[in-house]
């Protein structure tokens, strides 16, 4: 509670409770000086001038009060700094202004308030700090759930236009610009995730602003939503650091060494029907990836129309890997290695000796398996005329996960 009287511009004298007009002007003076409101201060004064006076410590109901009042300046925003500031502040001015009676003591006298003025403000500040830490942390969870709740509706693409536009704002998301998103994951086991979000999120801010940017982890990946990468990038050896795929695969190379990621990017849309859209394009690239096993770090929506296509019509794919490679499950060990060579070799423009370097065989085993591929099956994958319609078998079995798992035939 801050005293209620005006100001006065003597300095105490007497025994200087009796009116705590000094009090006030003591402080406004630490208000000024801290850049604070005084409202801050509550009762804080009192409690040091009543210690110098009398020694009396504070009782613990009044040290929660000040607890409060350090959730209050968290509330305000006031930083954690400024408010410890105002305190000090406070005490070092209320010490000057302290009845001369005080200050003319024996030392002994004066040894003693100093002790019990300084125990106030070590209590009181320790409060102070811990109120403040407290509604930050609690401010912080209560941000993060509004966030991961904020980002789940927008990217599942079913909830309220209107009112998600209204929740986009304080993110500083414009939903009429074009987005694209981008999903980051570990190609093995991954720890300290939270350091790379946090490191991820600062480079991308200093690469495009704090607006229309969101960094945050979803199922196990790291999602970023920024503004649409340029039609035309510079020309030159840094436009591919230009795209955003290849700046978050650099990034997240950087701050966890060791680790390798790939990186998928949704095609950019405009509108809240977009950033949705841009999601279930770099998920399912990313599903591609790995069932394909791509070697390649950063994937573009783009690269990946051709399997799209495919699975486009499942029925069709599922009886195309049946007709041209069901029979290779009649070769000893399976129809895996035999497929492996055939993807393999499509993989390396249909090239035998670096299959064989690829797969640590000779050309001779490479040669064998491409032909026992022709006599099973009756497709020639080194003739040109048959090579599109294997090929083709090939990845739809990749994308099926033929045949490690079952299919069944449309009836």
């Amino acid at each position: 509670m801050t005293p209620r009287h005006e100001p006065s511009p003597s300095a105490p004298s007497g025994d200087g409770l009796a009116d705590d007009t000094w009090l006030t002007e003591v402080a406004h003076a630490a208000g000024r000086e801290a850049g604070v409101s005084v409202e801050l201060l509550g009762d804080y004064l009192t409690l040091l001038a009543d210690a110098a006076i009398t020694g009396r410590k504070p009782h613990t109901s009044e040290l929660d009060a000040v607890a409060l009042l350090g959730r209050r300046a968290a509330e305000l925003g006031v930083t954690a700094g400024s408010a410890v500031q105002l305190y000090l502040c406070a005490a070092r001015l209320l010490w000057g202004e302290l009845p001369t009676r005080i200050r003319s003591r024996d030392s002994a006298a004066v040894r003693g308030a100093t002790e019990a003025v300084l125990y106030v403000v070590d209590a009181a500040v320790a409060s102070l700090a811990e109120g403040y830490t407290d509604a930050r942390r609690q401010m912080a969870r209560w941000e993060e759930t509004q966030r991961r709740e904020f980002i789940d509706d927008l990217l599942r693409g079913d909830a309220d236009v209107g009112r998600l536009v209204e929740r986009a704002e304080p993110f500083g998301l414009d939903m009429a610009r074009p987005h694209q998103v981008a999903l980051a994951a570990p190609t093995g086991a991954l720890d300290g995730t939270e350091t790379a979000v946090s490191d991820l999120e600062q480079a991308i801010v200093h690469r495009v602003g704090d607006r229309d940017v969101l960094v945050a982890t979803k199922d196990g990946w790291i999602v970023v939503v920024a503004p649409a990468d340029p039609v035309a990038p510079p020309p030159g050896p840094s436009a591919a650091a230009t795209r955003l795929g290849d700046f978050i695969h650099t990034e997240l190379s950087r701050s966890l060494r060791g680790r390798s990621w790939r990186v998928t990017v949704g095609r950019p849309y405009t509108g809240s029907y977009g950033i949705p859209r841009s999601y279930e394009e770099a998920r399912e690239g990313l599903t591609m990836a790995v069932r394909l096993d791509l070697e390649t770090p950063v994937i573009h929506a783009e690269q990946l129309l051709i399997y799209r296509v495919l699975l486009r019509d499942q029925p069709a794919i599922t009886d195309l890997v049946h007709s041209v490679l069901g029979h290779l499950v009649q070769a000893r060990g399976g129809a895996e290695p035999l497929l492996t060579t055939l993807d393999t070799y499509f993989a390396v423009g249909a090239v035998t000796t670096e299959t064989a370097r690829r797969l640590h065989l000779s050309v001779r085993a490479v040669t064998y398996r491409l032909d026992r591929v022709r006599s099973l099956t009756g497709y020639d994958p080194t003739d040109p005329t048959q090579r599109f319609t294997i090929q083709a078998a090939v990845l739809g079995a990749r994308l099926l996960g033929w045949p490690a798992h079952d299919l069944t035939l449309p009836r």
